[in-house]
């Protein structure tokens, strides 16, 4: 947590200023005791009017005084708050980018969105109930204990002793709640998870009629939640309810000794006010630095948490070498010699001694069954995973040699999942290449067969797609992101089971176009449809993440069993032999 202090010395000033109108506030709140008790001493006692009338202006003056003082001192500790929380969230957000695919699938995406939310809110109130109360409720305690010294020494006595006392309470149930309140977040996390995840997947969970079941679950993990925080609550909630027994039972003894020695002569009634008030203001102040310690010791299990997540680097770095720069040897751009890959956690390989090569202009089909290791393969040659066997390489290179922006930015992905973002058609195929003209998007449209999903919308490019593409079929998506891939024009294209919501002409024009692209990319293929992979130059058959054979269709018909068996399944026995 302490680290996440740094974020605020750009707003120094605002956090400076924020408890230093805090204070000027309450040091005429500890005036106002001595105001009223020479209003009873002077003004009442002799029954001097004007004096009480002077006196009473006094206290609206330093009420006017205080209150403004109040109003400026919240201005800039919400202002040092709020820039704070954007600061840290900027950073936080810039991290989570940095982070390998590895780490992210580790983490686990409901965690970082519990940072990111919740965990950052829970700091920005506690740093701004921090810069407003810190300072200001022990400086007025420690100044009422000092008031009631210049007051009577041995009624002091009675402030001191309260203080300890209130002190062991407070900072022990501090202690006590810290790690809970980190636990109550974890625990969020998970209810977050399988809210996310079940809304997600609401129509699956219909389609079963398994809305029982969930419902059933979401109650068990949130009642888990439920009543971790009740108790945590109960125990913290404690602090309030023994304050002000404690305190009470201090403001007795106080007006029992208080009355005995104004009886004797010793002091007077306004001192005795004047210390009764005292009393009530460290009372009011405790209570709320009792609940400013809940939210603090909230906003400290927050912050480590953050702070945690800031202090993750990313696994994946990058080397010094920019793709562009470098030419090809043989016209070879993607090779692969003995790459292995074990997903971290996994007891054995998804990938194992994969071996071969990709000439510029060359299509490539990849296909086998499911959990053969397909989308593994594609997703080396980005760099979303590292090999853990054997090198990549990139025009002769190995792909670790070059800088992850420029590697990324010679290659086209198409992920298995069309995703698009909230805005109009035209800024998402930009994601491709930020300066691309309208002619340039109009000619990836039509490569990717998505001119009419365009047309047939108002505004064209200008049209506005929803958040994740919504208001657009599987197909439409789906061309739509193969689109976004060719507007950088990319050396090496990856189409990732990108076609499964295509029909089959579709499907085969959308093979045709990119092969008559004048800057002739390699185009991986990935597919369980060996109609999509049929008439690529090379196919790569894969089967439990060892290659079942390398080939073109006619030399895997022969020589690959899993290759004919998938050929078999989707067009009979009778196509093999045609």
């Amino acid at each position: 947590m302490k680290k996440l202090l740094k974020y605020l010395k750009k707003y120094s000033l605002e956090a400076a200023l924020g408890p230093l109108f805090k204070l000027l506030e309450a040091s005429f709140e500890l005036i106002v005791p001595l105001v009223v008790a020479a209003i009873i001493d002077k003004g009442i006692r002799n029954s001097d009017s004007s004096y009480v009338l002077k006196m009473s202006l006094v206290l609206i003056l330093l009420a006017v005084v205080g209150y403004i003082s109040s109003v400026t001192a919240q201005f800039f500790a919400a202002k040092a708050a709020s820039y704070f929380a954007a600061a840290v969230k900027k950073d936080l957000f810039k991290n989570i980018q940095g982070l390998s695919y590895e780490q992210i699938d580790s983490l686990g995406t409901n965690t970082l969105i519990t940072r990111m939310t919740s965990d950052i809110n829970q700091v920005q109130q506690g740093v701004n109930l921090t810069l407003r109360l810190l300072l200001r409720s022990p400086f007025v305690v420690f100044g009422a204990m000092v008031m009631a010294f210049t007051i009577d020494f041995n009624q002091a006595l009675i402030f001191l002793v309260t203080i300890i006392v209130l002190s062991i309470v407070v900072f022990g149930i501090m202690l006590w709640g810290i790690p809970r309140y980190k636990k109550v977040q974890e625990l969020l996390d998970n209810v977050l998870g399988l809210t996310r995840e079940n809304l997600s997947g609401v129509r699956v969970i219909r389609a079963f009629g398994l809305e029982k079941n969930e419902t059933g679950n979401f109650r068990a993990k949130n009642e888990g939640l439920t009543k971790l925080q009740e108790f945590v609550g109960r125990v913290s909630a404690l602090m309030n309810p023994i304050t002000y027994v404690i305190l009470n039972i201090a403001i007795i003894i106080l007006l029992k000794t208080g009355a005995d020695k104004v009886y004797t002569g010793i002091l007077t009634t306004g001192a005795v006010v004047a210390l009764y008030n005292y009393m009530s203001q460290i009372l009011v102040e405790l209570v709320k630095l009792a609940n400013l310690i809940i939210q603090v010791t909230r906003s400290f299990a927050c912050g480590n948490r953050i702070q945690t997540m800031l202090e993750e680097t990313g696994s994946m770095t990058g080397g010094s070498v920019d793709a562009k720069s470098v030419s090809m040897k043989d016209d070879i751009v993607i090779s692969f010699e003995n790459v292995s890959l074990c997903y971290k956690g996994d007891s054995e390989d998804s990938l194992s001694e994969v071996t071969f090569s990709a000439k510029k202009g060359e299509s490539i089909g990849i296909i086998g069954g499911t959990g053969s290791g397909k989308t593994t393969l594609v997703n080396l040659i980005p760099r979303f995973y590292d090999a853990t066997g054997g090198s990549v390489k990139f025009k002769g290179r190995d792909v670790r040699d070059y800088t992850l922006e420029s590697l990324r930015d010679v290659i086209g992905v198409v992920p298995q999942k069309a995703v698009l973002f909230k805005g109009t058609i035209r800024d998402n195929l930009r994601w491709g290449n930020a300066n691309a003209s309208d002619e340039e998007i109009w000619d990836a449209v039509h490569t990717a067969q998505a001119a009419e999903v365009v047309k047939e919308k108002k505004g064209q490019l200008s049209a506005e797609i929803t958040q994740s593409g919504r208001n657009l079929s599987g197909g439409q998506r789906q061309r739509l992101t193969i689109a976004r891939a060719l507007v950088k024009k990319p050396e090496v294209l990856i189409l990732d089971d990108s076609s499964s919501a295509l029909d089959n002409m579709t499907d085969k024009n959308l093979r045709n176009a990119i092969l008559k692209l004048s800057y002739k990319p390699v185009t991986f293929i990935v597919s369980q449809r060996a109609a999509s992979i049929r008439f690529c130059d090379k196919i790569i058959v894969l089967d439990d993440g060892h290659v079942d054979g390398i080939g073109t269709h006619e030399e895997l018909l022969m020589n690959s069993a899993t290759y004919r068996e998938i050929f078999e399944s989707q067009f009979g026995k009778e196509a093999v032999n045609a």
